[in-house]
């Protein structure tokens, strides 16, 4: 089973990035501890900045991987881009926000991905990404 996550912009600042919201550790070092929790998954871990990339990314691996964990972060409220991509993808998307979104500003309340996603997983912090591997797992067993 492959699956890949992918982190949106400012992701790549886990642990220095406002850590009273997004915690202490940084992404790469909880994606090694996904590993070991996930011995029998072929994970792969993307981020990027750049909204494209991030469309590039979803259509690259969309036809031939099990699953995909996103956190589209901020784009995940503006990105018609990424919606339309994950629209035309046939692997499954599950999407996931570190922070409870409907507990912080009215803005992060709304998310255009959200329609075209299999769920939405929010406010468990980076706990929210095994919980995400957890649903894609199971569903292909």
């Amino acid at each position: 089973m492959k699956i890949q996550i992918i982190n949106g912009p400012n992701l790549n600042l886990l642990g220095k990035r406002e850590p009273e919201i997004y915690g202490n550790e940084n992404f790469e070092t909880y994606f090694e501890n996904l590993k070991k929790r996930f011995p029998s998954v072929e994970l792969h871990y993307f981020q990027s900045n750049v909204e494209g990339e991030i469309v590039s990314k979803l259509q690259e691996i969309g036809f031939s991987f099990d699953g995909i964990v996103l956190n589209a972060a901020s784009y995940t409220h503006t990105s018609i881009a990424i919606h339309d991509a994950i629209g035309a993808i046939k692997t499954p998307v599950v999407e996931v926000h570190i922070s409870n979104v409907y507990a912080r500003e009215e803005f992060r309340h709304k998310s255009i991905i959200t329609a075209n996603c299999k769920g939405l997983i929010t406010g468990f912090g980076l706990e929210s990404y095994a919980m995400a591997l957890g649903y894609l797992v199971s569903r292909s067993s």
